[in-house]
């Protein structure tokens, strides 16, 4: 019912990208260049590659195992948004399709944050700021043309892992994702909240998720973020249980939830009842009209074609069955 391009116009650099989702911004951006990074990179200081080092070393199916050199965009000068006219050309793509009815994907600031170093800006929270100004112009160009705009934001929940659990407090990590939210509510100032969507996901690479930030624990932030409905990983066996945060924690008035409820994270297929008790225990808590079917993460390259085409008609016939039981 409600859709998006299939995010066709970002661009993949292999056959699975995990990264396409954020590196599309790559060529909407002024201020960066392609750097060699110290061994490890981005990931160096990730607690969950150090307590599973044996996996992350071996297991083929990991698509972001770190190279021994690796390479990054890295912002070595002034943020500056310069993608106007490939914004552009992706909103026409989308034809003549009614636009309430859909949905387009933009990266947040704190995801750009994450996974683009600086070695520009004095400190990281200038450099954030400037992202989040620089995104404002992509943000507003979607909402400008009628579309719903969803924010695509592991970096604020994935950074725990990959900064802070080594060697800094939960309470440092708190503050640090306090601002992030700060930056981007300022990087949405003056779009609808009706018309935005939030999507919060602990990152989709295939990997144990052992040390995954707990939905309890950043709930409150969340809720703080400018959207009219939140979008969350809930299909998975890291996630799933965490349902039941929202029997403790009160949705706001005319906001909704969209739980995943077919997951990225394995082939096998969701079985449509299966999708349907897990909508209606949603729609228990938190009620009927506040919840939307959804997908953990984006499908695309993250299972085979087919698999995916197969947990969407799953998503479909799920949630037809838990309409008919809930109306």
């Amino acid at each position: 019912d409600i859709i998006n391009d299939g995010e066709y116009a970002k661009a993949t650099r292999r056959a699975v990208d995990y990264g396409a989702w954020a590196s599309y911004i790559y060529e909407r951006l002024s201020g960066y260049e392609v750097r060699d990074l110290d061994s490890g990179g981005i990931f160096a200081m990730s607690k969950e590659r150090r307590d599973y080092a044996a996996f992350y070393a071996e297991d083929p199916s990991v698509a972001e195992t770190v190279p021994a050199r690796p390479r990054a965009m890295v912002c070595t000068g002034a943020v500056r948004y310069t993608g106007h006219v490939l914004v552009q050309r992706d909103l026409a793509n989308l034809g003549a399709v009614p636009r309430d009815r859909i949905f387009v994907t933009s990266v947040s600031p704190s995801s750009i944050e994450a996974l683009q170093p600086n070695q520009h800006y004095a400190t990281q929270d200038e450099y954030g700021w400037a992202v989040a100004d620089a995104m404002r112009e992509e943000y507003r160009a979607i909402a400008d043309a009628g579309y719903v705009l969803q924010i695509d934001d592991p970096g604020l929940v994935v950074l725990w892992d990959w900064w802070f659990a080594r060697d800094k407090t939960f309470a440092e990590y708190r503050r640090f994702a306090q601002v992030r939210v700060d930056m981007l509510n300022h990087a949405l100032a003056g779009i609808p909240e009706e018309r935005i969507r939030y999507h919060l996901c602990w990152g989709s690479w295939h990997g144990p998720h052992a040390t995954d930030v707990g939905l309890a624990d950043v709930v409150d932030l969340l809720l703080q973020v400018r959207a009219g409905a939140y979008s969350f990983e809930a299909g998975n066996v890291r996630h799933e249980h965490e349902w039941a945060v929202w029997r403790d924690t009160k949705l706001p008035a005319g906001k909704r939830l969209i739980p995943g409820v077919v997951s990225h994270s394995t082939n096998v297929v969701e079985h449509p009842e299966l999708v349907a008790e897990r909508l209606c225990r949603y729609a228990e808590v938190v009620g009927r009209d506040a919840v939307i079917a959804g997908t953990d993460c984006g499908l695309g390259g993250r299972v085979h074609p087919q698999i995916a085409w197969a947990k969407l008609a799953a998503l479909v016939e799920g949630a037809a069955i838990a309409s008919r039981r809930l109306f």
